[in-house]
């Protein structure tokens, strides 16, 4: 049983509040269902306390009634209290409020206080991290900045929205669109087939961009990226763990400029091939577009440095299997699904489309016909990718073979939120590392 004069008022509690929270419960146990997305038994200081909510909730999702008896049973069951103890203190709680009608109140108390002492543990541990100076200083800020944020999002609990006021913002949507069709759309990726079918590049998307190696898939998703930073004159934020920046630079040059890529890399460079170089790289450097090539990222780390970024309009990460998990897993394939979930609830955060390159598995290689085309059951190591994701794309054709005379790519459309699925053209210019738009009779994606 807890006494109260023994408790020392280290960090910030109340013991009224939380008394008076189980108290409104007992007098009227149909209150609970508007605590729940409020508080959790971690928010109570006193052990005890969290101990009985945590009885109140379980008898509640059992649909048991919520009263001393009931209450008392479990407690004694779970070996919380004794027999005598329950029914001295479970009494005792159930005195302290005359009615529940302020018990709302009660409970933002509790978990206000619960934040403020997650905020002191929290400052402690970025302390202590700080003196003992183990690792880069830049992993100890973005640790520090990681924690901060994690308790910015305790009180990000959504209500429901009646069907009513729902309408009222969908008609108001209805009339921006009226007025500016062209507000309907998401960002635009430059490629006007892709975005009929897609409806541009929507906050808040995960986008997959997968491919076999060697298809061009970093190469689409740059072209993408430069199209949108371009157009947009927002920050575009490139994750290359593959290739070093400087490789990354150069192969957006090449796309840029219609410069052959191995003439960049050899410095075979004819004069006026000099003066594209330049002309591209002017118009290049005019775009916010920031790349970090860190080696085996994390979510945490990525969030962290995306946090620090103003007018952020799109993030690239070049590729997600690459990716290493903010804590060990059973196995690679629960890691990769806790990756691809992180990334979903990032692009959710912070309100911008993610892309995200993925490695297919070896399956489509061995397979011929219609059925050689990739799948979303191809996707390696993880099938939460394919369900985390809001838009699913895969590159295919014979493009990308060295003696093969095709320069036409297939674009497959194999899962869209926003619409249907299909197929779409492009045009594949190796030399140039770059996708451009072919003009279809018939575009499978429309």
């Amino acid at each position: 049983m807890p006494v109260l004069a023994d408790i020392q008022k280290t960090k910030p509690f109340s013991v009224e509040a939380e008394q008076s929270v189980l108290g409104s419960v007992l007098i009227d146990p149909e209150c609970i269902t508007g605590l729940i997305d409020i508080i959790s038994a971690a928010d109570f200081y006193i052990p005890e306390h969290g101990e009985i909510f945590d009885a109140m909730c379980e008898l509640f999702n059992k649909n048991r009634n919520i009263d001393i008896v009931t209450l008392i049973n479990v407690l004694t069951e779970r070996g919380v209290y004794s027999a005598d103890e329950c029914k001295k203190y479970v009494g005792v709680i159930a005195d302290v409020v005359p009615s529940a009608s302020n018990v709302k109140d009660y409970a933002r108390i509790v978990h206000d206080k619960a934040v403020l002492r997650a905020l002191i543990d929290a400052s402690e541990e970025i302390t202590d991290n700080a003196y003992a100076a183990r690792g880069e200083v830049k992993y100890i800020l973005d640790d520090a900045e990681q924690k901060i944020f994690n308790l910015s999002r305790t009180s990000d609990i959504k209500n429901f929205v009646s069907i009513k006021e729902a309408l009222v913002e969908a008609f108001n949507q209805l009339d921006k669109v009226r007025k500016d069709p062209e507000a309907a759309a998401g960002v635009k990726t430059g490629y006007a087939d892709l975005d009929r079918c897609i409806v541009g590049l929507t906050p808040g998307d995960m986008v997959i961009i997968g491919a076999r190696p060697g298809m061009g898939k970093t190469s689409f998703a740059m072209n993408i990226a430069t199209n949108i930073a371009k157009s947009t004159k927002k920050t575009v934020c490139v994750f290359s763990l593959e290739m070093t920046t400087t490789q990354l630079a150069s192969r957006m040059l090449s796309s840029e400029a219609f410069v052959d890529s191995y003439a960049i890399r050899s410095g075979k460079i004819s004069g006026s091939d000099y003066d594209h170089l330049a002309k591209a790289a002017a118009d290049l450097s005019s775009c916010d577009i920031q790349i970090d090539d860190t080696a085996a990222i994390t979510v945490t780390q990525i969030k962290a440095k995306l946090r620090r970024m103003k007018n952020l309009g799109l993030v690239v990460i070049d590729y997600l299997q690459l990716m290493q998990g903010d804590k060990k897993a059973e196995n690679r394939v629960n890691e990769v699904g806790e990756i691809s979930r992180g990334l979903k609830l990032l692009a959710k955060d912070l309100g911008i489309p993610v892309i995200c390159c993925a490695q297919l598995s070896r399956a489509p290689t061995s397979r011929t016909g219609e059925n050689a085309k990739p799948g979303l059951s191809d996707l390696r190591e993880s099938g939460q990718i394919e369900q985390d994701a809001d838009i699913v794309m895969f590159l295919h054709g014979d493009y990308a073979k060295a003696d093969s005379a095709s320069t036409e790519a297939e674009l497959i459309i194999a899962k869209n939120r926003h619409g249907s699925a299909g197929t779409i053209k492009l045009g594949w210019i190796g030399q140039y590392t770059k996708f451009v738009t072919v003009a279809q009779e018939d575009s499978g994606g429309n």
